[in-house]
């Protein structure tokens, strides 16, 4: 069977706002040199051109990879920060991660369905800078294998809005019509454990499924348990088994 990917752009936004998010893109990550973080504007900018304004028809698949293209220096991109077995290094078109990041939080409160979706396993490369979200809902992707896919399964049309202005990354999930749904993703339990010596985050994020009309929760899904190792120094006064709610904005 063929596989239908989205590819249609509109200049102008369908009426209905879904869920919008804007996500600050200079962060202090430990010694990361600062200039990575200038880079991963630029190559956030090249990229976010490829995707404003796509249309995900009933029955099409939404990917990164097929709208964005192969990041080279030929189109202008830069050297940003990648990830590599776990480790913070640098490469050409790095900090797309963050573009993958804000789609997926979009997704998470959305009726569309993640069919591809892969995570930075295992690891807590930084301290927290301003963390809006929980820790465990980004992702990872790397050209041209490791991608970040939604189907639209619903009957409902939506389109990804994306802008980059001078200090944040900026979207918009947009639909035809409105949802029957409203999500609230959040995370229970979180705590920093010291076990064998190795510090490790944990938690559990969770998705709540609320109807639109009554407000009432239909359900409550496990979307990640975290068990990441803390590959930063962390002060012992952080090791405790207290819960630390975040919750989304």
């Amino acid at each position: 069977m063929r596989t239908h990917f989205a590819k249609e752009r509109l200049k102008s936004n369908l009426p209905i706002c879904v869920y919008r998010h804007n996500s600050l893109i200079r962060r202090r990550l430990g010694n990361v040199n600062m200039q990575l973080q200038e880079n991963k504007a630029a190559n956030l900018t090249l990229a976010v051109a490829h995707i404003d304004g796509v249309i995900i028809h009933p029955g099409e698949i939404f990917s990164i990879w097929k709208l964005v293209g192969r990041t080279t220096r030929k189109k202008g991109y830069r050297d940003g920060l990648i990830i590599t077995k776990g480790q913070p290094a640098q490469g050409i078109g790095g900090g797309l991660c963050q573009l993958s990041n804000l789609i997926h939080w979009m997704m998470l409160h959305s009726e569309l369905t993640i069919i591809e979706h892969h995570h930075h396993d295992g690891v807590d490369l930084f301290p927290d800078f301003g963390r809006q979200i929980p820790f465990g809902t980004g992702t990872s992707i790397s050209y041209n294998y490791i991608d970040y896919r939604i189907k639209n399964e619903t009957n409902n049309t939506y389109q990804i809005c994306l802008r980059v202005d001078d200090k944040y990354l900026c979207g918009e999930l947009r639909a035809a019509e409105p949802q029957p749904h409203t999500f609230h993703v959040h995370v229970e339990n979180e705590y920093f454990s010291c076990e064998e010596g190795v510090v490790y985050r944990n938690g559990k994020v969770y998705r709540d499924i609320i109807d639109r009309t009554t407000g009432r929760c239909l359900d409550k899904q496990l979307v990640r348990i975290n068990h990441a190792r803390v590959m930063y120094e962390c002060h012992s006064s952080m090791i405790t088994k207290s819960s630390l709610i975040m919750v989304d904005e």
